[in-house]
């Protein structure tokens, strides 16, 4: 059943006659939060499914302090973006793989999911209550952000006897606006994911214990940390928040999702480009000494889109890789942009039309 979307009561909702863009300086955007008008809102109880959601205002939301997430971080979340083509489509980047992604997450965490065409109608409803928000061509995009909380009150571990699924948007830049590469420090030291734990899925426990690594690298004026696998300390894994490829000749490698990796979504949609234009693909582990021997290296997530990796440093070593125009990084990062953004066809139906009555 698709959700049921009610109308915001708040003032600064896009309606027929309101301008066609929110007011924000769309050439200095970054990837930082800049509020919406609205977010959309749905419960459901353990055991249930959920059948109804609605569109409120963007803000605070009330929550038992006993709650699941809060004390023993029952919850999940997806990221996804939209974009504003040319003539005037906005368009949404693969939203069916991101429902089946947490979909997996909720089993993972004895959840109650939403569907796959709730899910996905959610986002829409999300994106055409924040129309406004979506940025010019070639500006940035809406990244949208769905959240699966167990929110309902109980003491003893145990799953939540309700369920909340919240999605927010914020319009955003570049993730890395300043630097034309990325310049990473491998942590020999932490593990971001251990063989059985949940670093496969999109847990909310997954990211706060990067963090602490992540504040460490960026202040010695690193752009973000590689992790190694927990079992043998020798394989690389993934950066705190992308996943991360190798190139060497004509061979394109990156670490399998076996458990400890998140199967990320531009990740798989980068593997198929790459084939497309004839590159051998591989899912399989990837030693730091391959890593440091690689001609190029980068990353790829819905945040960083593609970015090529310039440095990278292990223990007192540093090695440079391949970057610029003649990287692939460069060529696989156009054909993804130019396909999210309309400017050439979609072939493999990989883009959502909010509104394909529109234009």
């Amino acid at each position: 059943m698709a959700p049921s979307v009610q109308p915001s009561s708040s003032p600064l909702r896009t309606s027929e006659g309101d301008e066609k863009y929110a007011n924000v300086k769309w050439e200095e955007l970054g990837f930082s939060l800049i509020p919406t008008d609205c977010m959309y809102v749905a419960k459901c109880r353990q055991g249930e499914s959920f059948t109804e959601g609605k569109i409120v205002p963007y803000g605070d939301i009330s929550i038992s302090p006993c709650c699941p997430i809060l004390n023993y971080g029952q919850g999940l979340f997806e990221g996804l973006k939209a974009y504003r083509t040319e003539d005037d489509r906005i368009l949404i980047f693969r939203p069916h793989e991101n429902a089946l992604r947490m979909q997996d997450g909720a089993e993972r965490l004895c959840m109650a999911p939403p569907s796959v065409e709730f899910f996905v109608e959610a986002v829409k409803q999300t994106v055409l209550a924040n129309k406004k928000w979506v940025p010019p061509p070639g500006k940035g995009a809406l990244y949208i952000r769905p959240l699966l909380i167990g929110s309902g009150a109980i003491l003893g571990v145990a799953p939540a006897p309700e369920y909340t699924f919240l999605i927010y948007a914020s319009p955003v830049g570049d993730y890395h606006k300043a630097s034309s590469g990325l310049n990473l420090r491998v942590d020999h030291k932490s593990h971001r994911a251990h063989s059985g734990g949940t670093g496969g899925v999109k847990s909310c426990t997954n990211y706060s214990p990067v963090v602490k690594s992540l504040v460490e690298a960026k202040s010695s004026g690193f752009s973000d940390v590689l992790f190694l696998d927990a079992a043998t300390g020798r394989n690389i894994e993934e950066a705190s928040a992308c996943n991360i490829f190798i190139v060497k000749g004509n061979i394109v490698s990156t670490p399998p999702t076996s458990g400890t990796i998140l199967p990320g979504i531009t990740r798989k949609s980068i593997s198929e480009l790459a084939r497309d234009i004839g590159y051998q693909v591989q899912e399989r582990d990837v030693s730091v000494d391959e890593f440091l021997e690689a001609d190029e290296v980068f990353c790829t997530g819905t945040a960083v889109v593609v970015k090529a990796v310039e440095t990278v440093t292990f223990h007192d070593k540093k090695v440079k890789y391949r970057t610029g125009k003649e990287a692939l990084s460069k060529k696989l990062h156009s054909m993804l942009t130019s396909i999210q953004t309309g400017l050439v066809e979609d072939t493999k139906g990989w883009m959502v039309d909010i509104d394909p009555c529109q234009g």
